[in-house]
């Protein structure tokens, strides 16, 4: 018998948690919405903005101020000087939202004004990397592009899994297709294409009756949404590491979800009387219980090791993860299963199912 913290009679009741569950979500969700506005959006790396990055070496503790302060009369635009990585390090994050200076030049300006404004502590320039505006911009649609297509086709697959009605999730794709075609000779901007095209892949699910598909997208939604929100809450940067741990959590959750509802439709073909179907996700969700913390608790402890130990490059991605990880843990239970049970399951694929 394998390892359980939990044992498999246990009887709480997640379902009743649910609008405590959607208050605190909806509470993160605004205060994450809220600070994107304010900040006017996410704060892009060089990956997505576009201009330079210089990353710099100083062999002692030396203040981000003083650092900035050496590179104050440095004639870059958008210079912005950050520390990177943990205390200890000693490295310094300068970028520059200009491209049109060469790479050569930048060096030579940031090694000149650090060399005169340091104090005689010695530093090494340890990556200077450069990206254009329109390469910055075509990853960005990429990357929104990416995920859109992961949801829809989440969604597709989820219909036919549990619901057995590939059809209907056929036509949800190509009524999808036609709404962003047209939507798109509007000439809306891409971001805005993206966003709108969730919107109606959750409003086509909910017109199909979909009901296992629009629980699963809406939790994925609120996984994207929350870890989005609390980076930009953080001032963390977004680049093509943090779209990787994005899609990353949404394959994390999705995975716990399934278990979750594969256990709800087993129990619903085999329950009997007039047990509700929210007594049959209670049971559903207990008894997998056990399965889905050992799986975030060892999830958990790896990335918590790669984000104290694995350095800087990969801090902000270790970082999303753990935040995703928790977040879609908890959204397998309390987003994606009240929501199966507010929309109920359509009788007759039970029965299809079970025969």
């Amino acid at each position: 018998m394998g390892l359980q913290l939990i044992k498999p009679d246990t009887k709480i009741d997640f379902i009743g948690f649910r609008k405590i569950a959607f208050i605190i979500s909806a509470v993160i969700i605004m205060a994450g919405l809220g600070s994107l506005v304010i900040k006017g959006g996410p704060k892009y790396g060089i990956d997505f903005a576009g201009g330079m990055i210089v990353q710099v070496k100083i062999d002692k503790d030396t203040n981000v101020d003083v650092v900035k302060d050496a590179m104050g009369g440095v004639n870059l635009p958008g210079l912005v000087v950050q520390t990177l990585g943990l205390e200890g390090d000693h490295e310094y994050l300068i970028r520059t939202s200009s491209s049109d200076i060469s790479s050569q030049d930048v060096r030579t300006r940031v090694t000149d004004a650090l060399t005169s404004n340091l104090d005689g502590a010695h530093f090494e320039i340890q990556r200077l990397e450069m990206v254009g505006p329109k390469v910055g911009a075509d990853l960005r649609l990429k990357a929104l592009e990416a995920m859109f297509y992961a949801v829809l086709l989440i969604a597709v697959y989820i219909s036919g899994r549990f619901e057995q009605r590939w059809t209907a999730a056929a036509i949800m794709a190509a009524a999808l297709a036609s709404s962003i075609y047209g939507i798109g000779l509007l000439g809306m901007d891409m971001g805005w294409l993206i966003i709108m095209a969730l919107g109606i892949t959750v409003g086509l699910c909910w017109y199909l009756k979909l009901n296992y598909a629009l629980g699963a997208v809406a939790a994925l939604i609120h996984d994207v949404i929350i870890t989005v929100g609390i980076f930009s809450i953080l001032g963390k940067e977004f680049d093509l590491t943090i779209i990787a741990a994005l899609l990353t959590i949404i394959g994390y959750s999705l995975n716990d979800t399934i278990i979750v509802f594969d256990r709800i439709r087993e129990n619903s073909i085999a329950q009997k009387g007039n047990e509700s179907f929210a007594s049959v996700i209670n049971k559903s969700i207990n008894q997998t219980l056990s399965r889905t913390i050992m799986t975030s608790i060892t999830t958990l402890l790896v990335v918590f090791c790669l984000f104290v130990l694995g350095g800087s490059v990969i801090h902000d991605f270790a970082l999303a993860l753990l935040i995703g990880v928790g977040v879609g843990t908890y959204s397998s239970i309390f987003v994606a299963s009240p929501i199966l049970m507010g929309f109920g399951p359509s009788a007759h694929i039970t029965k299809e199912v079970e025969a």
